[in-house]
């Protein structure tokens, strides 16, 4: 009995019938790995699982495009919010320039038309009696000017 590094050399023992065995497992792994003709059952195999593949593989790659572009459109509509919020902000900035030009200017008609619009725009009809009454006074002939006032002070 020989012990090479612990482990036990069997065919050092005479044990002529696992010798063999060991023998006939090795060439049975040769025999398996060695190149073997691809019959026609094996190709229609490959092919399928080919076939598989690429298919698995386009809808991943779909499923992932569609989940960027659901991605994309769902940032755009976030988008739409703040524009709703600076369009107020904008409304509001529009009205505080009407009213710098005003304290210089009381009686410019631009100015008072703008503020307004602007007012009645931001559905401030209380504020917009104030230009609109300016505006009947410089301009009495304006049957528009009289009709936007009978319509902020009728909806107080």
């Amino acid at each position: 009995m020989r012990s090479n590094l612990g482990i036990l050399d069997i065919g050092a023992l005479g044990v002529p019938g696992k010798q063999r065995g060991q023998e006939l497992a090795m060439e049975s792994t040769q025999k398996k790995s060695s190149p073997r003709p691809v019959n026609k059952g094996d190709r229609t195999k490959q092919i399928f699982a080919f076939v598989s593949m690429v298919s698995f593989g386009g809808s991943a790659i779909f499923g992932i495009f569609s989940l960027f572009s659901s991605g994309l459109s769902s940032q755009h509509q976030q988008k739409s919010a703040p524009v709703a919020v600076s369009q107020e902000s904008l409304l509001g900035a529009q009205e505080r320039g009407y009213e710098t030009v005003l304290q210089r200017e009381p009686q410019n008609q631009t100015a008072l038309e703008g503020l307004a619009n602007v007012r009645l725009q931001m559905n401030n009809k209380v504020g917009a009696i104030e230009p609109l009454e300016k505006l009947v006074k410089l301009n009495p002939n304006r049957a528009d000017y009289k009709a936007l006032l009978g319509q902020a002070k009728g909806k107080k």
